[in-house]
């Protein structure tokens, strides 16, 4: 089938949609992506992009459509900025851009901000074609987690933004279970909401070499952190953790991602005194990471302590389990059931530093075979309950699904 993707974020950045897509196309559909200019999650367009973006129009013989937009920079404000520019840039120049294509069905993926999917419903009335929601952050309770917005009349307005974009789409996929009833509160047809979970991709099934930039050390148990650096991943709870054990000469942090708490974190762990026990990599692309994972003795999720994210699975612990290492997890909810259900590894609740501690030096005083049993339990796990071929075949069959409702109503 023909498909558009609608997106804010894409290849080169790292999201679960570059491998969607690439699936997709492997599978015979016809797909256009229309996103933005990467600069997620430094906020800094990409320097690769900048100096020849035409390169970034064609990934794996598929179309890509980059809507002119302002980058994320730092604070709220500018923030705000960078999703009004893509919203602007996406109902105008992908509207002018795909005037004399026509698809079978608009597919958004839903990572903040939500506000993605008004220009996909513009385009899919333009096209006269179903359109598929894939919700992976609930709006407006994690703009309140946050703090981007803390006007209760303004996070009401947010609110009939949201009813109005699910009334609007063909099917609305929810990321978890939990998710399901939040999204249920703004969808007037509760009918149309599906769960849909996210997959590990197979990049991290491969075993690697250690990647070269850190130093071994066959002393050290190494707790590897990868990803977004941001408000939702409890920052300080992390570096709280770091101080608690301090002491323990053997054990080492290495944090590879990048995001908008980044440099507040390189400061902070100057200001703690830590920069002997943290190593700060910065963001890699996605294909190195399997090398900063094989340095990883246990490798750590964590997420703050709100409802929300109480609700949501975060995307790197599905690529954690495909990894077969052991998790130590600092979330509530899903995540934490999780790690738990697929004995991979241990948690404890969101922003309890000490708890993490504890957690921490109970699977140091594991054997390597008893943590080599955890991350076994865990791969065995996703394989089962995410499999990466059933998920993406079971989105076609809501693709399919979504074509027939959008047919009887015409």
């Amino acid at each position: 089938m023909r498909i558009l993707i609608v997106t804010q974020y894409f290849w080169p950045e790292n999201f679960r949609i570059n491998d969607l897509v690439l699936e997709l196309r492997n599978r015979g559909h016809e797909l256009t992506v229309l996103t933005g200019k990467p600069n997620y999650p430094s906020g800094k367009i990409f320097p690769e992009f900048r100096k020849n973006p035409k390169i970034f129009r064609d990934y794996h013989g598929i179309e890509v459509i980059r809507v002119p937009m302002i980058a994320r920079a730092s604070g709220f404000f500018r923030l705000g900025l960078n999703y009004l520019s893509f919203l602007i840039g996406s109902f105008f120049w992908g509207a002018w851009s795909l005037r004399k294509k026509s698809f079978d069905l608009v597919f958004v993926y839903g990572p903040s901000p939500i506000t993605v999917a008004l220009p996909a419903i513009f385009l899919a009335r333009l096209k006269n074609s179903p359109i598929v929601f894939w919700v992976l952050d609930l709006w407006p309770e994690s703009l309140s987690a946050v703090g981007a917005i803390r006007s209760t009349m303004v996070l009401r307005w947010v609110g009939l933004i949201v009813k109005i974009i699910y009334d609007k789409c063909t099917l609305v996929l929810g990321q978890s279970r939990s998710f399901i009833p939040r999204i249920a509160m703004y969808c007037q047809d509760k009918s149309k909401i599906r769960y849909y979970p996210s997959w590990a991709e197979n990049i991290f099934t491969s075993r690697s070499e250690k990647a070269p930039e850190i130093p071994v050390d066959p002393n050290s148990f190494d707790i590897v952190f990868a990803g977004n650096i941001g408000e939702s991943q409890d920052m300080p709870s992390i570096l709280d953790t770091v101080e608690i054990l301090k002491l323990e000469k053997n054990l080492r942090w290495l944090i590879i991602g990048d995001g908008r708490k980044y440099d507040w974190l390189k400061l902070e762990v100057r200001r703690r005194d830590l920069e002997s026990k943290v190593i700060i990599m910065g963001r890699y692309p996605i294909e190195r990471m399997p090398s900063f994972y094989a340095h990883a003795d246990a490798l750590l999720v964590t997420l703050k302590k709100e409802l929300v994210f109480s609700m949501t699975i975060p995307a790197k612990l599905q690529s954690y389990l495909m990894a077969g290492i052991p998790v130590l997890g600092m979330l509530d909810g899903e995540g934490a059931e999780l790690i738990h259900d697929a004995g991979a590894g241990m948690s404890c609740s969101a922003a309890d530093s000490s708890a993490l501690a504890a957690c921490i030096l109970e699977m140091m005083s594991k054997s390597v075979k008893e943590r080599k049993e955890m991350g076994n339990s865990g791969n065995i796990y996703i394989q089962k309950e995410f499999d990466r071929s059933i998920l993406i075949s079971k989105l076609e069959d809501f693709f399919e699904e979504a074509i027939q409702i959008h047919k009887s109503k015409l």
